[in-house]
């Protein structure tokens, strides 16, 4: 039998003790076989009980296996109800089921003794935990204007209560300034819901800052708000005309409708209402780059989905000398904006975000970069490298790396590149910060505009800007990307890299295979790898290449006693080689990557050698990975295509919402996607093979049945005052062999 357990509540540890008969040896010398017995509480986190529980007990013992046992309890409350004998022929252990009592903090110690020898004991000890909630999304805004028949938004709220096998129903409030709300189902704050279920508020409440609290709690502690607010989490958010408001930096890439490589990255400003008053950007396509105002444009919210309408809606940009733009786009709880092209010009996907004040750039500051687009003639082209900026105008000592269609020589020779250059401010245009020019080897000077996105110095929040060539398609790759403020504070050798990420890969097909009968196709990957400090690299990876499935691939494999699977650093200016992907099963080594990172396990990834020209990115893993659960996952999340390798993927944005019935159940999966809009649902289940690394799989039911594979990124609550985890973020991507032009879809709360 597994059982789960989680770092992240606090737990009295597991007390398995084995006593020996005898000190004396053998006849022949060899000391006896000792009898063990093991007390483990079946299907129990971390060893809380919550208050008043009924829980089973199992008695593991070696020789002999499942032998007979007595059971015996020590602390006040805790009562026997049955007890079971074991089963050898069907590999059941002994089994006692006790009841727990209500007082937090009661413990008890559960021991079973063999019935053959009674001095052989195995004791636990049990706790009862306080049951804790936690409410999702805690902050946000919410639109007061937009929705049907012009009123507010709806906006959908879930809970979840830990131990994890705590009954998932709640006591459920909301206030506005002191005083009940007039739209928040369910609307009865003295009965308990039937289970987390949609919980939806509509702000039809005239108070102004964050002026709303909901709050939901366990009918087994019912004032736990009241009495320590460490217990409960309060949703705390305000009301607003519009969620999108202010400056905006966003970039896009896709793909025209005659399947030509199209690139967007700049800046827009709306008001409070959602009207765009202004912008800029940059455009690449098979003309050639091009300058372009925003002249208006706006954000509607969408009234497809009620219960999503504060989170989706339409991103018009109306630019010079173009044709609109249109986007379908889902906010997060941050405001973060995620968006596909629905204008019918094209298809792609992209990312806007509130811009951060340009005094974040203090000057001699280094940053790391990924880029990707195409050649001349159309081929897949990514770079990747680091840029130290002197705050005087000057790139000096800077390093990249770059592959055209499988060629990491054409552009600047053997990597990595020396890049040099300069950047100037620009004095016209809000939002785009520097034209920048750098050389790297004896390849021509390479042009950029940089447009300042989110984030501050802060190594856990790392500045953020957006970049695009703006060099002639004829003469130079046109390539689109991120540039990513390093940490200072690192030195980047091999020991700096120790510890959990997940790494995202896209890359393209072209040639035809018997799934890939109409290239170009798509490659995509997610990696949960291990950094151990000394070079070598193991984990677990998923890849859908253009069809062809690898599923819960582990690496290194069994048989590769000289593990492949290794990194190194370049120096120490933040460049290091991982080899991935390959296939251990089937004696296929990895491919090698470059790494640049901006800090511990966190960079831009480029594909060194392969004609896919993967590209993507490493993310430290929350929580130092490991040990998730399913009732760690929920709430609503904003949900999109990271980017498109290929004409033929179709990208998508979602909303999400994730509900957990606690335990080790599968989590109910429903929401609605676009171009639609179209409904999902299924479930999602993490894999207790994976050990809790947080790798799990999705299995739709609708639109259509599919099979995708889950891995987490972010979680949040995992430390401090709070025992209570939520996974923030996540990665998907499709694992079915139908599906040969895949994409990473990223899901953030």
């Amino acid at each position: 039998m597994m059982m789960n357990s989680k770092k992240c509540l606090f737990a009295v540890g597991l007390l398995s003790l084995a006593f020996a008969v005898s000190c004396a040896k053998g006849g022949n010398g060899v000391p006896p076989v000792e009898p063990t017995v093991t007390v483990n509480p079946y299907n129990v986190a971390a060893n809380e009980i919550y208050p008043g529980q009924t829980f089973t007990v199992q008695a593991q013992t070696t020789d002999p296996a499942y032998a007979a046992v007595t059971w015996s309890e020590s602390g006040a409350g805790w009562t026997l109800v049955s007890t079971s004998p074991p089963n050898a022929a069907s590999m059941i252990p002994a089994e006692a089921v006790y009841s727990a009592p209500v007082t937090v903090g009661s413990q008890a110690t559960v021991t079973a003794a063999l019935v053959s020898d009674p001095s052989i004991t195995g004791p636990v000890t049990l706790t009862v935990a306080d049951v804790f909630s936690e409410i999702t999304p805690s902050t946000l805004t919410i639109g007061t204007t937009g929705g049907q028949n012009g009123n507010g938004l709806t906006q959908q709220f879930t809970a979840i209560n830990t131990p994890d096998d705590a009954p998932q129903n709640f006591y459920w409030t909301c206030t506005a300034s002191g005083v009940p709300c007039n739209d928040f189902t369910p609307s009865s704050p003295s009965v308990a819901s039937a289970g987390p279920g949609i919980y939806t508020y509509t702000p039809a409440d005239k108070c102004s800052g964050s002026c709303v609290l909901i709050t939901a709690v366990s009918p087994l502690d019912p004032n736990a708000c009241a009495n320590n607010a460490q217990d409960c989490t309060v949703a705390k958010f305000s009301q607003v005309a519009s969620r999108v408001n202010g400056t905006y930096a966003f970039q896009f890439s896709g793909f025209d409708n005659n399947n030509h490589a199209v690139a967007l990255a700049g800046t827009f400003t709306a008001n409070s209402s959602g009207t765009i008053t202004s912008g800029f950007a940059d455009l690449q396509n098979s003309s050639g780059p091009s300058q372009l105002s925003i002249n208006g444009g706006s954000y509607v919210p969408t009234t497809a989905d009620t219960k999503n309408s504060n989170n989706a809606g339409t991103l018009t940009l109306h630019p010079s000398g173009s044709y609109p733009y249109k986007f379908q786009v889902v906010l997060d709880s941050s405001g973060d904006i995620e968006m596909i092209e629905a204008d019918g010009n094209g298809s792609g996907s992209g990312i806007a975000q509130k811009s951060a004040s340009s005094s974040t750039f203090t000057g001699n500051q280094t940053f790391a970069f990924g880029l990707t687009g195409v050649d001349s003639i159309g081929s897949r082209v990514g770079y990747a490298g680091v840029l130290p900026m002197n705050g005087s105008g000057s790139i000096t000592s800077g390093q990249m790396d770059a592959n055209d269609n499988g060629n990491a020589t054409s552009f600047c020779g053997t990597g990595p590149c020396s890049v040099s250059g300069t950047y100037t401010a620009d004095q016209n245009i809000s939002g785009l910060l520097w034209h920048m020019t750098v050389n790297a080897g004896t390849a021509d000077l390479l042009d950029f505009d940089i447009f300042i996105a989110s984030g501050s110095t802060s190594k856990s929040n790392p500045l953020t800007f957006y970049a695009i060539s703006t060099n002639p398609v004829a003469t130079h790759p046109a390539v689109v990307g991120t540039l990513v403020l390093q940490d200072s504070t690192q030195t980047y050798n091999v020991a700096a890299l120790k510890g959990y990420s997940i790494s995202a890969l896209t890359g393209t097909v072209t040639a035809t295979t018997t799934a890939c009968t109409a290239p170009p196709c798509a490659n995509v990957s997610l990696t949960y790898g291990y950094s151990d400090g000394n070079g070598a690299f193991s984990g677990q990876f998923d890849q859908n290449n253009a069809g062809v499935i690898l599923s819960a691939v582990s690496f290194p494999g069994s048989s590769q006693t000289t593990s492949p699977y290794t990194y190194s650093a370049s120096g120490t200016t933040g460049r290091y080689i991982f080899n991935l992907l390959g296939n251990p099963n089937a004696a296929i080594n990895p491919l090698p990557f470059v790494l640049y990172a901006s800090g511990q396990n966190r960079g831009f990834l480029l594909d060194q050698s392969s004609a896919s020209v993967m590209t993507g990115t490493m993310n430290p893993q929350g929580k130092s990975g490991g040990d998730f659960v399913n009732s760690e996952l929920q709430g609503v999340f904003a949900a999109a295509t990271t980017a498109s390798a290929s004409s033929n993927v179709t990208p998508q944005v979602a909303n999400l919402l994730i509900t957990s019935p606690g335990s080790a159940a599968a989590d109910a999966f429903s929401g609605t996607q676009y171009p639609g809009p179209e409904s999902l649902t299924g479930t999602i289940t993490f894999s207790a093979s994976a050990g809790g690394i947080g790798v799990g799989a999705i299995a739709l039911t609708a639109p259509s049945a599919a099979t995708d594979s889950v891995y987490v990124l972010g979680s949040s609550g995992c430390s401090g005052s709070s025992p209570v985890c939520q996974i923030t973020s996540f990665f998907v991507i499709d694992e079915d062999t139908s599906n040969p032009n895949p994409s990473v879809i990223f899901a953030q709360q």
